[in-house]
């Protein structure tokens, strides 16, 4: 169990959630503004593991970290799915004919969308975390203005409910990944999925071929997401997680890949998070969440 463990955020911060419920109440969670620092803290041994957000959804992926991903010497030892229940937050006492402003991280504001857009006349403030947003709006007393943020933001800075569950669809999951330095990561036992970064040379059909290998092992393949490669305009790195039954299946598969791909790493090989467990975890967190009257 790590002593310390980066996330990007701050208390209140949906990070900080997924953080606890993966590694429990025992780690010291460094807090970090962006993402690049949450990297940095593992790969210069400031921190044991990170918990990183990887994509939405509703938003969809977080491109620049599938780019940390690629150019840092961290592991991948673990996911966590978190089901995303976004609230509409305010000072106590405030109506929503109060509001003149919103304050959140843009991801979370994506995921509200349709019931923003019901609001025209609301200004939409980007900030860099939905808990710091929390926190600044019971620290600073803003009238007009509320926050787009969890359950566990209003409870840790006494704010109030004024929509509940404003996010467009009921089922939003974030993924999170763990990240360790390789160095220090032991092996972990049992895995049933892995993270793979490859290229291959710029030519018709090389693609599908790589597909088709995965296919072929009897690998499910979960997630496929293209990268600019850095100095080649239109030349595109891939990100692959693969799902399988056996470690034979893997193996067999990495045996092959190297004929059809001019590079070829595995980011980590893991276990699967579990949605169905995340979701009642912050179902019985919801049951305290407090509402306007």
């Amino acid at each position: 169990m790590p002593q310390h463990v980066a996330i990007q955020g701050f208390q209140g911060s949906f990070h900080e959630v997924a953080a606890r419920q993966y590694f429990g109440v025992a780690p010291t969670l460094n807090f970090c503004a962006t993402f690049g620092e949450v990297v940095a803290q593992v790969a210069e041994g400031r921190a044991e593991a990170a918990l990183m957000a990887m994509e939405n959804s509703l938003a969809g992926s977080i491109l620049p970290n599938y780019l940390l991903l690629e150019r840092n010497n961290l592991t991948i030892t673990g996911e966590v799915y978190l089901p995303i229940h976004q609230h509409l937050l305010a000072l106590p006492g405030t109506t929503l004919a109060d509001v003149r402003a919103v304050h959140s991280h843009p991801m979370a504001l994506r995921q509200c969308g349709d019931y923003l857009s019901q609001h025209p006349t609301w200004q939409l403030v980007e900030t860099e975390d939905t808990g710091l947003s929390a926190q600044l709006l019971a620290e600073r007393q803003m009238p007009g203005v509320a926050v787009v943020a969890g359950a566990q933001a209003a409870t840790a800075f006494g704010l109030q409910l004024l929509a509940p569950a404003i996010h467009d669809d009921p089922s939003n999951y974030t993924r999170f990944l763990v990240l360790e330095r390789v160095a220090e990561a032991q092996p972990v036992t049992s895995p049933d999925k892995a993270s793979l970064y490859f290229y291959t040379s710029h030519a018709p059909g090389m693609l599908a071929q790589v597909l088709t290998l995965i296919a072929s092992h009897g690998l499910n393949l979960s997630k496929l997401q293209s990268c600019p490669r850095p100095s080649q305009p239109w030349h595109y790195g891939f990100h692959a997680d693969v799902e399988f039954e056996t470690a034979g299946q893997l193996a067999a598969l990495l045996t092959e890949l190297p004929a059809v791909t001019e590079e070829l790493r595995v980011l980590g090989a893991y276990q699967r998070g579990s949605m169905e467990f995340n979701a009642e975890i912050l179902k019985e967190r919801h049951a305290h969440l407090p509402s306007a009257c």
